[in-house]
Order: C-alpha cells, then structure tokens, then sequence
C-alpha cells in the first residue's frame, strides 16, 4: 500500500498537534492549581484597588453569576455537608468576589454614569432596563424586594441554623465520642474505624462552627450591597448634576438604571449563593442528595397528599374562586397519592412484611398499628431484645468527661489496658465491656453490672483526686471525706491543686478513670468463673498450639467434654488461678480423666500439676509462703464428716461445728492480719475443696491450699495452727 500523501501545507492536521505535550501541559496545570488559585485571590484584590473596563466587567459579572450557580448546583447534588467542607472557604472567596466587582461597577458608575446606562458595561445595562420594564419606581421596588427575601428571610435563618448547629455539634460531642470509644471497648468496631469516625466527628464540628462564621460574611454582604446601593444613587446624581451639568430627571432615570442594575448584578447572585448556603445547613442528618432525600422522605407519607388534594377539590367548588386551576391541582395530587401508596404496598410485599410492620404468618390477618397510608416501623427482632451484656459500666451524665478525660489515661483507655492484663495475668480474655450513660442515675455515680445485674457502684468527683493513706492515718488535706469504693477504706476527694502535696506526704493519689477501672479489676476477678462462656473455652482450645491439637483431640470428646474442660477452668479461675498454661492443664485434664469424671476430683489433680505455679503466686516479698497448717483434730473432723461412696462425697458436718470453725478462723487471721501477715491456709489434699467452700462464703480473698500443691522447692513458714 502507498504512503498517504503529507497533508498539503498550510491546512489543519492532527498530525502537526503536539499531543503527547498538550496533555503534558494540562497536567502541569491541574498540579499547579493551587498557584492558579493564589492570581485569582490576587486577581480579585487588584479589582478592588484598580480601575476595571467595561467589557472586563462584563466579564467578571457573568462569572460571578455562573460561580453563584454552580455552588447551589453542588449543594443539591452533595449527600451530606461534609461531602462539601469547604463550603465556609467558597464563600467567603464568592462574597470578596461580588463586593470587588461592586467597587468596580461603583468607580464606573460615578465617573462615566453621565454617558449613558451603558456606562458600567451592558450587563447592568441589561439587568437596569429589564426589571425596571421603562419604570423606574417598579425597578426599585423589585430591587428593595430582593433585598429584603435575601437579608430578612434566607440570610437570617440560614444563619441562625448554622449557629444553632455549631452550638448542639460541640454539645453533643462528648456523647458521640463515648458511643465510639464504648463500640471500641465492645469489639464492635476496631481502631481503624474508630479513628475514621473520630474523624468524621471533628471534621463535622468543625464544619458548622465554621458555617456559624461563614454565615455571617453573607450578612455582611448583603447590608454592604445596600450601602454600596445607596452610595451609588445618591453619589451618582451629586457628581451626574453639579459636575455633569445633568438635569434633575436625567440624573435621577441614569443613576437609578444604572444603580437597580449595579444591585441587581450583585443582589441575585448573593441570592443564590444564600439560597445554597441555607440548603447545605438545613442538609444536616439527612444522607443524600437533596432531592431524593425530599422526595423520598415525602413519597413515604401519601397520606398527607390525599387530605391535600380533598381540600383542593373543596376550594374548586367554592363560589368566586376559579375552578380550573384548583381542580387540576387536586386531580395531580390525588393521583401522586394513589401512586405512593401503591408503591408503598408493592414495596412491603416484597419484603414479606405485612401492612402493620409485623411479618405476616399464614392464616393471621395482618393488623395495621400505624396512620392510614403510612407504614409502621419494622418491629425489632425479639432475639435482639434477648442479648445480655456480659459486662456493662453505666455511668451519670456528671461522668460523660472521663471518657475524654484531659488529666491522665482515658477511661476507654484503661479498660483496653485492663483487658489486656487480664489475659496475661490469668490467661482468661475478659468479654467487652459496654459503656452507656444512664440518666437515672445521680450525676457522679456509676453502676457495674455483670450480665445485666447489678454487682457494685460507687460515688466519684470526675473534676478532682482521690487520696489515701496507706498507713490507715486520717488525711489532713482539705477536701471532701469518703470511702473508697472498691476496698472501703476512709480516702478523701481534694482540687488539682493539692497533688504535689499529696505525693509529697506519700499519699496515694488516684485519678477518677483508675478509680473506676480498679472497681472494675476487681469484680472481673470475683467474677471470672461466671464470665468463662462456653464459646471462650472452645476459643482457647482452637488457639493452642499444633503440638497440643493431638492432645485435644484424644481427649475431648472421649473422656471428657468441652463442658467439663469448662467447669474445670471455672472451678481454677474462682481461686484467682491463672488458666494461662492451658496445656499443662489440659495435660493434668487427660490424666485424671481417665481415672473419674468428677470435675472437683479433676480440678484438685490439675492443681497439683499446677504446683510451682500456685506457690510461686502466693509467695511474699521474703521469698517465702506464710502458712496456717490446719491441726490435726479439724482435719480428722472434716474427714468424719464426709459421706457418701467413691467419688460422690459430700461434707456432712453439724452446723454448730461449722460455726465453731467459722469463728476460729476469723479469729486467727485477724490476728495473723494485726502482725502483717497474710497466710495461706494448708489441709490435706482430701478435704481441701469442702474447707474452701466454707471459708469462700465469709473469707473470699483467703487461700486454701493442699500439701501437693506446695512446689518442693519453695520456701514456706509456718506461722501458725489452727
């Protein structure tokens, strides 16, 4: 094939276009748009300052007017305000656009106005000769009205919404961000997405203070329109007839087109962009664009529509009103209201829901609960209602601060800490815990609750310290005396300002948030037996490693269940034993299985495996286990009174005994607790499990131990008998 022919020379070619260097050059463009931004800005000051032609003018009007319109534009395509959070910056650049070019139509008016009405370019030539429609009394009258629907009406109260906004946005916000931060406690949500939302709330704060002031350059604009306005007129007829040598008519018909004109060019696109500003701040908590979100929330309610076009008919048949245009309204309006709510009806069929919100069942009839025309709302899932929380903090509204707290660690904060230490410490991951305010409460208190019962709760001072004595001596800090919630010991509530002072006497200060969490810490420990789910304990057998699956899978379900495994990690964690090394449990589990299926024989044979472990957390700062050894009469009388055969004994014991027991070891730790000792009590490995069901009822936080359960190497001190 021949080579097409070049093209001849002097004619237009594709061919001879630098493509490759045009889209090269737009590039560079699009990148420097921030330099294009800046001469702009620049170029809107130089209007202020220099004389503008009229064709320059004309210009600069019309892009004023297309830049009006496309932010309204944008306004009603925008689903939400912060899709648009630069709004405050666009209006505050279109405002300082119109009050330029009012200066320059105001230098072109006072200094050729004499010339004629097209003196300051054609535009307000334009606008001068059309609203006045050859009066100039009608043009102004149009121009006062504008004026008056811009600053009275639209101005005023877009305004007032922005700052009423601005003002429940920081309001509400300590709420929002506790609801984040309890989401992000819960597991609910993770820290990606509790950082987006964070995110999304400041930047919404943000916006509507920054509206609240925005709002008010629209004010500013149109009172200096009306100022500019009268500068204008009366201006203008000064310079048209004392320098001018113009007649008192002709002066007053030039300067008054000319001036409507001016006021008009800057009036109508103040309008517009007042008119988007409005729509953007009345947008709040309303997702989509704005007409789909009129619309669809209208097209929810046919109801109000049928009324509508009722009366409209009622006003057609009245005598004296015209008939045709009421009437036509009524027939549209009845017929969009037929159309709703047949679209309405499809759309709750589809769903199989029935009328009333419920789901229709066969052979029950479906049984409206809402307005005629308007759908019920779904009713909530009864499963839903049925969900407890494992555990859930409830604080007053005087508390909402700790979530945020400014001083020290969050609340939020701890918790998470909290959990983590928890599963290092006793191998057991805490459930989530839900934080919600209650309003019924008083506003400094705070209730903790497991699975949704009441455990224990406490008074605090969000805005103050909590000190104690560790010696037990009485505080001599002014400030307000109380207990300390979790332990009851005498503490007292003092100002920020005595911090220094307390440390300095070695004062143990506390923090509102600690005190809360040590509450928490607490009841998570008296409590962890019962939080153990079934699901956590299948959980911990799936996260052991390989090598113990082997083991897992020999043994459970064969010899004992998952029930069992978790009765007995209840049974350990009830005594504040750490289940952390699962597989030497699950190890100790598989051995005493094979022997019986007595989960208290079972726990007593992990125990035992579990010696250096429980010796090593119950050895003091000396390096060694205080005891109180059980004498031998009290262990031949608890081994009398077991009864029953093989493994199924229970302890049968007179309850005078018992209470002679009971009263004997109260007395000798107190005693013991009075020289600075805090011993363990040791029996025989037989009675071990029915002496600490007595002593659990009375003395919770005193340990039991049996003799195989002290590691052969540890270190121990008798310093007593019972």
């Amino acid at each position: 094939m021949a080579d097409a022919a070049p093209p001849p020379e002097g004619r237009f070619s594709l061919a001879r276009m630098n493509l490759p260097g045009m889209r090269k050059s737009a590039q560079s463009t699009a990148q420097r748009s921030d330099i294009l931004f800046a001469l702009g800005i620049i170029g809107i000051l130089m209007v202020l300052v220099f004389p503008v032609p009229p064709w320059l003018l004309d210009m600069l009007l019309s892009i004023s007017f297309t830049v009006s319109v496309l932010i309204l534009m944008t306004v009603l395509f925008v689903n939400k305000p912060l899709d648009m959070s630069s709004f405050p910056t666009i209006l505050l650049v279109a405002t300082l656009l119109r009050l330029a070019l009012n200066i320059a139509t105001t230098r072109l008016i006072l200094a050729h106005g004499h010339e004629g009405p097209a003196a300051a370019g054609h535009v307000i030539q334009a606008f001068g000769s059309f609203i006045t429609e050859g009066s100039v009394l009608i043009g102004a009258i149009i121009f006062g009205i504008l004026t008056i629907i811009n600053f009275v009406v639209i101005t005023k109260g877009s305004g007032r919404i922005a700052e009423v906004s601005a003002r429940f946005s920081l309001d509400a916000m300590p709420g929002k961000q506790m609801a984040i931060d309890a989401d992000l406690s819960a597991g609910m949500i993770d820290e990606k997405e509790a950082k987006r939302r964070r995110k999304e709330l400041e930047d919404e704060s943000t916006f509507f203070g920054a509206m609240d002031g925005a709002s008010k350059f629209v004010r500013g604009d149109a009172i200096a329109g009306l100022l500019i306005t009268f500068i204008n007129l009366i201006g203008g007829m000064i310079i048209g007839i004392v320098i001018n040598d113009l007649t008192f008519s002709e002066a007053l018909d030039t300067y008054t087109k000319l001036t409507i004109g001016d006021g008009l060019v800057s009036q109508i696109p103040a309008l517009i962009v007042s008119t988007g500003a409005g729509m953007l701040v009345t947008k709040a908590g309303v997702d989509g664009s704005s007409d789909k979100a009129i619309l669809g929330q209208l097209s929810r309610m046919p109801a109000p529509l049928g009324v509508t076009s009722f009366l409209l008919m009622g006003f057609a048949l009245l005598p004296g009103i015209p008939f045709a245009p009421f009437f036509i309204l009524s027939l549209v309006t009845a017929y969009i209201a037929y159309t709703m709510q047949k679209t309405n009806k499809a759309a709750i069929a589809a769903k199989g829901m029935a009328p009333g919100g419920a789901p229709a069942r066969p052979g029950e009839a479906p049984m409206a609960t809402g307005a005629p025309g308007q759908p019920s709302p779904v009713e909530e899932k009864i499963s839903e209602t049925l969900h407890i929380d494992s555990l859930r903090l409830e604080l007053g509204y005087g508390l909402l601060p700790l979530i945020n707290y400014q001083k020290g660690h969050r609340l939020t904060e701890q918790i998470k800490a909290l959990r983590k230490q928890i599963a290092r410490e006793y191998g057991f991951v805490m459930p989530p815990v839900r934080i919600q305010d209650n309003m019924q409460l008083p506003a400094n208190s705070y209730v903790l609750k497991v699975k949704e019962v009441e455990t224990a709760r406490g008074d605090i001072r969000p805005d103050m310290l909590l000190v104690m004595d560790p010696a037990g001596s009485k505080i001599t800090l002014p400030g307000e005396e109380t207990v300390e919630p979790t332990f009851g010991l005498p503490a007292m509530w003092v100002t920020e300002n005595y911090r220094e002072e307390a440390l300095f006497r070695n004062y143990t200060v506390v923090d509102p948030p600690t005190v809360v969490t040590t509450h928490l810490t607490e009841i998570i420990k008296e409590n962890m037996a019962e939080l153990l789910s079934y699901a956590e304990t299948q959980k911990l057998l799936d996260d052991l490693g390989k090598e113990e699956q082997k083991l897992i899978s020999e043994t459970i379900p064969s010899q004992i269940s998952v029930s069992g495994v978790q009765r007995v990690l209840q049974n350990l964690l009830a005594e504040q034993i750490s289940v952390r090394d699962l597989a030497t449990i699950m190890e100790a589990v598989a051995e005493a299985s094979r022997v019986t299926q007595n989960v208290q024989l079972i726990t007593e044979h992990v125990r035992m495996r579990l010696a250096r472990q429980i010796s090593h957390a119950h050895t003091n700062e000396e390096g060694y286990i205080p005891i109180l050894a059980m004498s031998p009469g009290w262990e031949q009388a608890f081994v009398e009174s077991l009864s029953g055969e093989g493994d199924e004994k229970i302890l049968s014991m007179a309850p005078s005994r018992i209470q002679e027991f009971i009263t004997l070891v109260r007395s000798k730790f107190d005693h013991l607790a009075m020289q600075g000792e805090m011993p363990v009590l040791l029996t025989s490995p037989t009675i071990r499990p029915y002496v600490r069901s007595i002593i659990e009822r009375f003395r919770a936080q005193t340990v039991v131990m049996s003799q195989n359960e002290i590691y052969p190497r540890a270190r121990i001190k008798t310093v007593g008998q019972l």
